[in-house]
């Protein structure tokens, strides 16, 4: 039976996905196939450059420059473009902004698309099989589960991300941040309010 041959890299894998991923890496090098160092850059790259806080940075211009926000919400990927939030994963966005009366949310039904650019590398419950069915069947018990409770009066529209188009929720500003500046409005802006599954945190 080909599954009794002891040959093949999945049998040589340890059963812990840390331990399988470092397994895996080491008979990669091995083989020449890959670079650890370019692996440590490109890691590096999406842990501390690329993620939320690119998008929280769009998010907080957003709420502070009306003119910018409307240009986002009509043609989000040029917009982006010139902040430099572009390239893989990230090729055409559409913003869609949170209002008293829509509350907006993303998934992806067929696997995981996420704007990478912007929020970086998807959590582990985007990619799963339970978000991704039950985010459009049951959005509202979803969201409960995440902590967010809507009032009855609010709509919840579920955005399905593609290949072709990704979407960024632009949430509503918290109140009683009027003076704060651009830098500060972005750190109340959290990863979860860009996908529609969390809100901004509260101004102290």
């Amino acid at each position: 039976m080909p599954h009794d041959d002891h040959d093949h890299p999945h049998a040589l894998l340890p059963p812990d996905p840390a331990l399988r991923v470092k397994a895996l890496e080491t008979i990669l090098t091995r083989k020449g196939l890959i670079d650890p160092a370019a692996l440590d850059e490109i890691i590096d790259t999406y842990q501390n450059r690329i993620g939320p806080q690119n998008g929280a940075k769009v998010v907080a211009k957003a709420w502070s420059d009306p003119e910018f926000k409307r240009a986002l919400l009509d043609d989000a990927t040029p917009v982006l473009s010139e902040m430099g939030f572009y390239g893989r994963q990230g090729e055409h966005m559409v913003v869609v902004e949170n209002t008293p009366q829509t509350h907006n949310m993303v998934v992806c039904t067929l696997c995981s698309c996420y704007p990478w650019p912007l929020l970086g590398i998807p959590p582990g419950w985007y990619k799963s099989d339970a978000y991704r069915a039950r985010a459009v069947r049951e959005p509202r018990r979803v969201l409960a589960e995440f902590g967010v409770e809507l009032p009855k009066g609010t709509a919840v529209r579920v955005w399905d991300s593609t290949a072709e188009i990704r979407y960024l929720v632009l949430p509503m500003r918290p109140e009683g941040t009027d003076g704060l500046r651009e830098e500060d409005l972005a750190a109340l802006v959290t990863r979860d309010s860009m996908i529609g599954t969390g809100l901004p945190k509260v101004s102290a």
